[in-house]
């Protein structure tokens, strides 16, 4: 989270000569701000931590509202997610920022508070540096404002129904019911997120998908089909390409459109206040596109195609033909099957990407899974068709699974877009 030494020269340099500091952010090649920083470090803290996209999804939103409604607090441009403006005249928003960021990630990552001490330290160094923009009593306001609006944001969130070790779920046994898969045999996972407190949903049945296709219909044979051909361990149809695919998309996929997220926001020169928008519509999104994920998938609780392709001589569909020694190319998820997560949460990403950026933005992406590998990409819809086709090469979904993960993902933040952080003026 180093600031570069030439744009605080700059920005100092501007002050002097009278010049508004935006002016410079603006025609820097690069953006540095607090937003910015401290997001990066919560992808850095995440990834250290190894959080399952799941938990990242709810660390990501705590952190990004936090820092959202503490700027908002001040500017006071949109309805915010749930603190109310309420900083004191004066109150330095980029203070307040880096209250936020860091007051929200001591708690998310106590082991952390050293190395986040520092950079606090840093960040308002930075910012004190800038005499002609800021000055110790707003500062002083601007930390005080930030904090307070940490701890109403950690306070609402501690009573959200995420539960450290929630009862074990084992699913049951019927034909087409989820059961623990090898290698692990792993009770379902994260049961809990299926009812937790969604972020702008009115509820996380919501935007639950119609469910799996029938077992003894036609789109079932076809989608079983397709999984046991393309996903299976040693499949003589999948591509180099589509291996590679398979695994590229395991990477932490929420840390992965937060990092993209950053960079086009940088190359598009956003304000301060419209990045810490985006971050924070983002992650609301991708959290509550989990949720209702979730809520379908244990209120569903299909099998997956491990399950299914080793016993599919019991299931009613004659088109299917039974392989007992059928293994995925990659581990199967401990959870049940529909619909599938990735896509989910693909779905929710892109969706507010491209209302930012527009959909035919072309961009590159990098997976922490595979070093040295980067994909391209013509449009977001292009990269979230992609992430829908790698579970299905990884062997762990079936087709009907990533379209209607997508499709809800989609449908969670387009109501984010329409019902969260509204304009206050035109």
């Amino acid at each position: 989270m180093k600031m570069r030494d030439g744009l605080k020269r700059a920005r100092i340099a501007s002050a002097f000569c009278g010049v508004f500091i935006a002016c410079v952010a603006t025609s820097a090649p690069t953006q540095a701000d607090e937003v910015t920083d401290w997001n990066q470090e919560l992808q850095t803290l995440i990834l250290a931590a190894k959080q399952s996209p799941n938990v990242t999804t709810r660390t990501a939103a705590i952190v990004q509202t936090a820092v959202f409604d503490a700027l908002n607090g001040i500017e006071r441009r949109y309805t915010p997610v749930h603190v109310p403006a309420g900083a004191a005249p004066g109150a330095s928003r980029r203070a307040a920022v880096v209250e936020a960021a860091y007051r929200t990630l001591i708690v998310l990552f106590p082991a952390e508070k050293g190395t986040l001490d520092a950079l606090r330290m840093e960040s308002l160094a930075s910012i004190a540096a800038d005499e002609a923009v800021e000055n110790s009593e707003s500062i002083a306001r601007g930390l005080e404002w930030g904090q307070r609006v940490a701890d109403e944001i950690l306070r609402w969130r501690s009573t959200d129904g995420f539960v450290p070790a929630p009862p074990p779920f084992l699913g049951g046994t019927a034909i087409g019911e989820w059961r623990p898969t090898p290698p692990t045999f792993a009770p379902g996972a994260f049961p809990q997120f299926a009812y937790m407190t969604p972020w702008a949903l009115t509820s996380p049945s919501q935007f639950r998908p119609a469910g799996p296709p029938e077992l003894v219909s036609a789109q079932y044979a076809a989608d079983f089909s397709e999984v046991k051909q393309l996903g299976a361990a040693n499949s003589t149809t999948r591509t180099p390409d589509q291996t590679e695919i398979a695994a590229f998309w395991t990477a932490n996929t929420p840390v992965l459109w937060n990092r993209l997220a950053v960079s086009i926001a940088g190359e598009h020169h956003l304000a301060i206040s419209s990045t810490a928008r985006l971050l924070m519509s983002l992650n609301v999104a991708m959290a509550d596109a989990v949720i209702a994920c979730w809520d379908a998938k244990y209120y569903y609780v299909f099998w997956r195609p491990i399950t299914a392709i080793q016993l599919a001589d019991m299931d009613p569909n004659p088109l299917t033909d039974v392989d007992p020694g059928w293994t995925p190319l990659l581990p199967t998820p401990t959870h049940p099957e529909y619909p599938a997560n990735h896509a989910t949460v693909a779905g929710a990403a892109t969706t507010i990407l491209a209302n930012y950026f527009g959909d035919t933005t072309a961009f590159a992406l990098e997976s922490e899974v595979l070093p040295g590998v980067t994909r391209s990409y013509r449009s977001f819809s292009e990269a979230a068709a992609e992430a829908n086709d790698a579970r299905v090469y990884g062997g762990m979904h079936f087709r009907t699974s990533v379209r209607d993960g997508r499709m809800t993902g989609g449908a969670v933040a387009g109501f984010v877009i329409a019902n969260v952080a509204q304009p206050l003026r035109p």
